[in-house]
């Protein structure tokens, strides 16, 4: 979704770890003493491609995050911290931590609706989507069951959630005033990431194995068409440039990168990333592409006239998902374990063109 830059979508590795909570509901940003191998930068350039503006201690256990939505509406980030169960709502403006949200078993995906106050969240250890009141961040309703509910998108004109059933092999869709389940659409593979565009009003799925762009239509909830992605195996992430009506498209299998016209649903190249890509997300404004990956290497592009040019890439441990405020240009990124504890890296494009 391009309103929410890093979006509503997540996968599905886990690092089981249960330990004591922090009870802190307003943690704001502090520097920490890291050690020299946290971050390592290469540039194409020789220059830096991002700096560190802050590190935010996060609430609650040293143990893996998901994946982040972006409301520029209100400045809010929503993370998901999926060990923990549970999500926290960060104010990117005060650069704090407003509410840490428990109910959220597995949390992978989450996805922010601000024309209709909603979060919609990956409740993957109950098989189910949860839905909140971004207005009260109280829980409001939940659907399913779902298999290995995942990856989100909002379609807001039928006012439908789209779900990536990773495990399942659909794409279910829920009704979202009634948090009702109410169809299950076949992509013939394993769900990657879903995607609403904008532009068509169609959502975009990424199809595992048969390594497939997938076309829906959310008013009629069928496949519109499936495109094959060359050079791409196990299609997962995917992140949108709607004013080049452009699409990221990540191969988690072979540490690739594709560039696809939505206009032609062709690729137009292909391009290596960090191993085992997750998340993908995009500055419209700088033009610049942030890829995550689980091997904690994120690689950054800058995009041109149907081209990415490779600007360089950094390294940080656990770093696989990835937010963009589009007005600030600032880059977030949930780290799960710096010095026994998990922080909010918040850096900065270093020489933005």
């Amino acid at each position: 979704m391009n309103h929410v830059q890093g979006v509503c979508k997540n996968k599905s590795r886990m690092t089981i770890l249960r330990n004591g909570f922090l009870s802190a509901s307003l943690m704001t940003a502090t520097s920490l003493s890291l050690p020299s191998r946290v971050v390592s930068q290469t540039a194409a350039s020789g220059k830096k491609v991002l700096a560190t503006v802050a590190d935010v201690p996060m609430p609650g256990p040293a143990v893996r995050f998901d994946y982040q939505s972006f409301d520029p509406s209100s400045g809010r980030l929503y993370i998901a911290h999926m060990n923990a169960d549970q999500l926290v709502v960060f104010d990117v403006r005060d650069r704090k931590v407003t509410a840490n949200l428990d109910g959220f078993k597995r949390v992978h995906g989450v996805c922010v609706a601000p024309e209709v106050h909603r979060l919609f969240a990956s409740a993957t250890g109950n098989h189910r989507v949860i839905s909140v009141d971004t207005q009260t961040l109280k829980i409001v309703g939940s659907a399913g069951p779902i298999v290995y509910p995942d990856g989100l998108a909002f379609a807001p004109k039928q006012n439908k959630v789209f779900v990536s059933d990773e495990h399942g092999g659909v794409d279910a869709v829920i009704d979202a005033p009634s948090n009702m389940l109410i169809g299950k659409i076949a992509l013939g593979g394993g769900a990657g990431n879903t995607v609403y565009d904008p532009v068509s009003g169609h959502i975009l799925v990424a199809v595992h194995g048969v390594n497939l762009l997938v076309a829906i239509d959310p008013q009629a909830n069928k496949v519109l068409g499936r495109y094959a992605l060359p050079g791409i195996q196990n299609p997962h992430g995917i992140a949108l440039d709607t004013a080049d009506h452009m699409a990221f498209v990540a191969g988690e299998e072979n540490h690739s990168l594709a560039l696809v016209s939505l206009d032609t649903m062709k690729v137009l190249s292909t391009h290596e990333v960090g191993d085992d890509p997750d998340e993908v997300a995009f500055d419209p404004g700088l033009k610049r592409l942030y890829v995550s990956a689980e091997s904690g290497t994120v690689t950054i592009f800058q995009y041109r006239h149907e081209k990415l040019i490779l600007l360089g890439s950094l390294s940080m441990p656990h770093a696989h998902t990835v937010a963009v405020d589009p007005e600030t240009h600032f880059v977030y990124f949930p780290l799960e374990n710096v010095n026994g504890h998990p922080i909010l890296r918040i850096m900065r494009p270093a020489n933005p063109e």
